[in-house]
């Protein structure tokens, strides 16, 4: 018992605390362990699902909370024995009273009777509005309060058909309602903030006349224009392939390792050996762990061959599918490669600038290089707004919350804005069925509608006028694989067609993912949510050097200098279910021939965007900011979004010096000089 209060003091409260979890949360916990018979990681799982469909930041852990997600887990369980009995029974035969029942039509969810005679005549059946399909113009349409029409399939055919109830979704309790955004609570609430002891953003008094951000694509944007579905079993092979040798390289320079200190760990010797691969799975299915943990090598040092690996006499470390790590140890039975220590992959270096760039910089913001701090004028900090999607809950798509973000924007005088996908979400209930109404809008025809029509007037409208009252900024959008609009669904993934969007000059398109400067700032951005699938695949070997999850996760993509380590990625089925009819999430498309294009350049970024359905955060991870901002909308109610205040770099007297005599480089150190707000919409 002891041992079990130990695991969920440290999955449920992973904080550095001193204080456990309550006494009467933790009976609550472990009579769920006993009623379900489910292991602490598999229950935390189950409540990491259930925080991520109730709202991360609402859904605490007290002890009210616990006991609605043992109701939950108990009513998922109920719903789940009525389907199997309900299978079983007409398998059986069923009712056969119901072999002459009247005759219904699968159009439109069983709502309408076969030939139409009583449509609308009975008070529970509804009537059908249009006969030209599922989309339908509207009579009058309002920004941003318009209210879309619930599907048919979620209603009932009449009062006497108890079949068709409507079930809360991803088997939510029924009082799971959605909330609507004029009645949110706790608008503009701060989450969490970094760097507090730093000043907030100041608005100029009137707008910069020019943009004060210059961007940069640090990456080739043409090269993510491939042909997708594609892809060569042999082009795979010698990508997966070249990875690994690369970090041998690497591993041999950082360590100064001699050729032969490397070897096969497929190979049976009684000699010690350093042995580069990647981590898998000895089965296709399941969860990786200890026991079914290989060493996958390289066709030139290993010819390929798979090993298990033995690490039991492993200190401290993680492992996840993909990983690619070097270790040393001896394989004396040639049946498994036992691992005496994990080398330490080199890290890439931060990223730097010459002083006199940077004196340029601080000249475009106001800023003189003798100029004091207690001089410096207002709105000379830079002002970037970070949101993730999906922009609308479940119910509407009405875009309210974007509506909301594009007018803090504008109140604030962004110098950058970055919206990050999925903007016109493929998941979302409405898109996937269908059944929406057209804006109100002359520039569509009902019979040539097409989703770039609806991207156009729901999101291009607000960014529009937005580049109409800040004409000096810069939207970013950053597509996702969950984007209707964007045609290329694999990852890496080319940018959104402006053109198609009617985006305003100001948006700048840019691929997932993508390396960007803004001025001297680096930032890498990724819009896949690698952070959850990680959480989910990761194995730990003894006790962690880093407890904390939320630190360690970033630490990995560090490590691994790319943007998506996890190989292969994680199956769709295990991911949390969507609003959509089937439930079924998109997962991760990936193109592995073109898995290059993923990886980190030459130096780490400044600041790293990591949208995840985990909890919003803001952490300093080796000197990289890496930030969640969390999903600007939830499936039921708003979200969050962050606030990135950036004050300028100091230069000393002492470093343009050393700039003249030797060209020496600066470090960035954003890590010191942003604050970070992670704010409720």
């Amino acid at each position: 018992m002891a041992n079990v209060d130990s695991e969920l003091n440290a999955l449920f409260h992973p904080s550095s605390d001193s204080t456990a979890l309550l006494p009467e949360i933790m009976l609550e916990l472990q009579s769920i362990l006993r009623l379900h018979s489910v292991s602490a990681q598999e229950l935390f799982f189950k409540w990491e699902s259930y925080s991520m469909k109730m709202g991360s930041e609402e859904t605490k852990l007290n002890l009210d909370t616990v006991r609605a997600f043992k109701k939950d887990l108990q009513e998922i369980l109920e719903r789940e024995a009525r389907v199997k009995g309900g299978a079983a029974h007409m398998r059986n035969g069923g009712d056969r009273r119901s072999l002459h029942a009247t005759p219904r039509s699968a159009v439109n969810g069983g709502g309408r009777d076969v030939f139409g005679t009583i449509d609308g005549l009975v008070p529970s059946t509804p009537r059908t509005t249009s006969t030209n399909g599922s989309i339908k113009r509207k009579g009058a349409y309002e920004t941003p309060s318009t209210a879309s029409k619930i599907s048919r399939s979620a209603l009932k055919s009449s009062p006497t058909d108890g079949r068709a109830t409507a079930q809360p979704e991803n088997g939510g309790s029924a009082n799971s309602m959605t909330v609507p955004f004029t009645d949110r609570q706790n608008a503009g609430q701060i989450v969490e903030t970094l760097n507090d002891h730093l000043d907030p953003v100041e608005p100029p008094i009137a707008p910069p006349a020019d943009p004060r951000v210059r961007l940069m694509a640090n990456t080739d944007l043409k090269k993510f224009y491939y042909k997708g579905m594609a892809m060569h079993l042999s082009e795979a092979s010698e990508i997966l392939d070249d990875r690994i040798d690369d970090f041998m390289m690497l591993v041999q320079a950082h360590h100064n390792l001699e050729d032969s200190a490397f070897g096969n760990a497929a190979s049976r010797s009684t000699n010690e050996i350093v042995a580069v691969g990647r981590i898998a799975s000895d089965t296709l299915e399941g969860k990786l762990n200890i026991a079914s943990m290989v060493l996958e090598m390289s066709r030139r040092m290993g010819a390929g061959l798979r090993i298990p690996l033995k690490v039991d006499k492993v200190q401290s470390s993680e492992f996840f599918s993909g990983q690619i790590i070097a270790v040393r140890g001896i394989n004396a039975s040639g049946e498994y490669f036992s691992v005496t220590e994990v080398l330490e992959v080199p890290l890439l270096p931060p990223a730097a600038s010459l002083p006199s760039s940077l004196d340029a910089i601080n000249e475009r913001f106001g800023l003189n290089p003798n100029q004091e701090d207690e001089e410096r004028p207002s709105g000379s900090t830079l002002n970037v707004i970070l949101a993730s999607g999906p922009y609308t809950a479940d119910d509407n798509l009405s875009f309210e919350p974007l509506h909301a973000l594009c007018d803090k924007a504008s109140e604030t005088c962004a110098d950058v804005l970055i919206l990050v996908g999925p903007l016109l979400d493929i998941e979302h209930p409405l898109v996937a069925s269908g059944d929406f109404d057209l804006p109100d809008d002359p520039s569509i025809q009902p019979d040539k509608a097409t989703l770039s029509d609806l991207f156009r007037i729901l999101i291009g409208d607000p960014l529009r006028r937005l580049a109409q009252s800040i004409p000096s900024i810069t939207i970013i959008l950053v597509p996702s694989v969950r984007d209707a609009v964007n045609k290329h669904v694999s990852w890496p993934q080319e940018p959104f067609p402006k053109r198609e969007l009617g985006l305003p000059k100001q948006a700048r398109m840019v691929s997932n993912p993508v390396t960007i400067s803004l001025n001297e700032i680096v930032l890498g951005i990724s819009a896949q949510d690698i952070l959850y699938d990680l959480r989910r695949e990761e194995v730990v070997v003894g006790q962690p050097k880093e407890p904390r999850i939320l630190n360690r996760l970033p630490r990995h993509l560090m490590q691994q200098r790319h943007f998506f380590p996890l190989f292969p990625p994680t199956n769709r089925t295990s991911l949390p279910k969507t609003g959509t009819d089937d439930g079924l999430p998109t997962g991760m498309p990936l193109d592995i021939s073109y898995l290059k294009l993923g990886e980190w350049l030459n130096v780490r970024p400044d600041i790293a965007i990591t949208p995840s359905a985990l909890s919003p955060f803001a952490k300093v991870i080796e000197s990289t900011l890496f930030i969640n901002p969390g999903s600007l909308s939830k499936r039921r109610g708003p979200g969050t979004y962050a606030q990135i205040c950036i004050h300028p770099r100091k230069i000393t007297q002492e470093e343009r010096a050393a700039e003249i005599s030797h060209g020496k480089m600066v470090g960035h150190r954003v890590f010191e000089r942003a604050r970070v707000d992670i704010v409720r919409i």
